[in-house]
């Protein structure tokens, strides 16, 4: 576009569509009756045109979601096409190899007509707690095993919900009445969406978004595209080893930089695991697609034109890209250490734009109580009502950025909240003794990393609980760069001096106080480059002891 009023009108119309998908993300937190969703925005939202292209996303939410979404929409159509889709039609999946990996997470795609024509999507995706199976965590040695599997299908059809639909999910999860009440906020969030961008292109004069969008995808691949050619043209390759489940697991990475884009590819990278530590593709492309976009073209916005830039390769059979029906239910413990490996790559080619390795994996401790745990059910054989499926995520340390100490108990790469310590007390009998920066867990250097944390859980009443153990960097540290420091390990046991594995679930017995230690993220540059006034603010905040400089 040449014509300054053209322009003018384009970045309106664009900056009406970012702020319809953020209100869309905000809805979905304020409707949602899932604690992840509602408090942490473990989600995505985003609108796609007519083809199923992601035009724009919202800020909240998870490049995992986010990223897998925008493969997610298109596949759907391919299951139910577009002459098929009527005015209040809202499509369901949570298939791992469609959507964003695993069973607990549910798509919702939503038509949105105007006048009687189809002219994109608004699309979300969002964690449940609880999808019945085992539960969430790497245990299960199939698919089949993980919990309900929805394939595409019509939830609503023209505005009439899908009752069969409904009562097969109530019948197959333990907390049914939230499980639905989630669905249906899902819905009402794209609904609300679809009558907002109508709205807006009554005001701005469009009939669709066809042209729009057309520009929106050119406009961000060319950016993307000009970007990567800055970079040197070559290959760089990276490893980083990780605790996996019972035996360390390598992911490798070769990234090369083309006239045409960036390759990724995971040739090396190790087996398929016989537990469900394993990746689909989607999930593999979602990550590591996003370590690009966190260091080439950051302020490029994220969609299918500028993702269009970066092509991802996985070898089939690899623990990134299994077939089903391969357990996949803890696949974030490997997808969130994607980025930190592209990155890697990249530290190579452009040092001075990539930090050191962080914490990566989240540390979510989930956990479940009730009288499947205890055996304590009411006198006449009922099941009772004292059952709970609770989960909050906690993180570690990011590695330390070139030209600024680490983050300290940040989620990267996934982005999720924190939870007040009051919110989940509240929505289970559990008490949090202890939530606080740990010392010494920072790699130091020139600039530090960021610290984990530590933190003591018990139930409220002394009564057994199970964990969902998923933690990782519990055998090896997150690395220092440019001369940095690690970060230390992560830890977990009960303060009873009893020991708990990092990956699995795992019965607590009564008045049993469990502990984490979460890991912190690396150094760069030499800690003999590091201020004395930064090192002796360290000291004085107790964030260092005399135990570690």
């Amino acid at each position: 576009m040449t014509n300054p009023a053209d322009e003018i009108r384009f970045q309106v119309v664009w900056s009406n569509l970012v702020s319809i998908v953020e209100e869309q993300a905000r809805t979905l937190m304020r409707t949602a009756f899932s604690p992840v969703v509602r408090d942490s925005g473990d989600l995505s939202a985003a609108l796609f045109d007519r083809q199923g292209r992601m035009l724009a996303q919202a800020q909240t939410g998870t490049p995992g979601h986010v990223n897998s979404t925008a493969a997610a929409v298109p596949l759907m159509l391919e299951d139910i096409p577009l002459d098929q889709l009527e005015e209040g039609d809202h499509l369901i999946t949570n298939d791992p190899w469609l959507a964003s990996g695993h069973l607990h997470d549910i798509t919702i795609s939503s038509p949105v007509f105007r006048a009687g024509q189809l002219i994109g999507f608004f699309a979300c995706t969002c964690h449940q707690l609880d999808i019945g199976g085992r539960g969430q965590g790497p245990d299960a040695a199939s698919v089949f095993e993980e919990g309900l599997a929805i394939p595409v299908l019509k939830l609503m059809k023209k505005g009439e919900i899908n009752h069969d639909l409904m009562k097969m999910i109530r019948a197959n999860v333990r907390t049914p009445g939230e499980v639905e009440a989630d669905i249906l906020s899902y819905v009402s969030a794209n609904e609300a969406s679809a009558e907002t961008l109508c709205n807006a292109l009554d005001k701005l004069d469009l009939a669709d978004l066809e042209e729009i969008g057309d520009e929106i995808i050119a406009r961000s691949r060319a950016s993307m595209l000009q970007e990567i050619r800055k970079l040197p043209r070559g290959k760089a390759s990276n490893t980083i080893t990780l605790d996996s489940f019972g035996m360390p697991v390598e992911i490798i990475c070769t990234l090369e930089v083309t006239d045409d884009g960036l390759v990724l590819d995971f040739e090396g990278s190790s087996a398929a695991s016989t537990r469900g530590v394993n990746l689909v593709y989607n999930y593999t492309n979602a990550y590591a697609s996003f370590g690009v976009r966190c260091i080439v073209g950051p302020d490029i916005p994220n969609n299918t034109g500028s993702l269009s830039a970066i092509t991802v390769k996985a070898p089939v059979g690899s623990i990134l890209n299994v077939e089903r029906p391969w357990p996949v239910c803890a696949r974030h413990i490997i997808g969130q250490f994607l980025p930190e490996v592209v990155m890697g790559c990249l530290a190579q080619i452009v040092p001075d734009r990539v930090p050191a390795e962080g914490a990566a994996c989240l540390w979510g401790i989930q956990l479940r109580g009730g009288p499947e745990i205890d055996g304590q059910f009411e006198r006449d054989g009922a099941w009772g009502t004292d059952r709970y499926e609770t989960l909050f995520f906690n993180a570690g340390g990011t590695g330390a950025r070139p030209g600024r100490d680490g983050l300290s108990a940040t989620a990267f790469p996934s982005g999720v909240k924190a939870m007040p310590i009051e919110v989940v007390e509240s929505n289970a009998p559990i008490v949090i003794w202890r939530k606080e920066l740990r010392p010494d867990s920072a790699g130091n250097g020139r600039f530090r990393g960021g610290f984990g944390q530590d933190i003591e859980v018990s139930t409220i009443d002394g009564r057994p609980c199970g964990l969902f153990a998923m933690f990782d960097r519990t055998t090896v540290q997150a690395r220092g760069r440019e001369g940095g420091m690690n970060g230390s390990f992560g830890k977990l046991g009960l303060k009873s001096g009893g020991t708990l594995d990092p990956k699995g679930f795992q019965i607590i017995g009564p008045g049993e106080r469990m502990f984490f230690e979460l890991p912190g993220g690396g150094g760069h540059g030499p800690v003999s480059d590091r201020s004395p006034d930064q090192i002796e603010g360290d000291r004085k905040a107790g964030l260092f002891t005399d135990k570690k400089s």
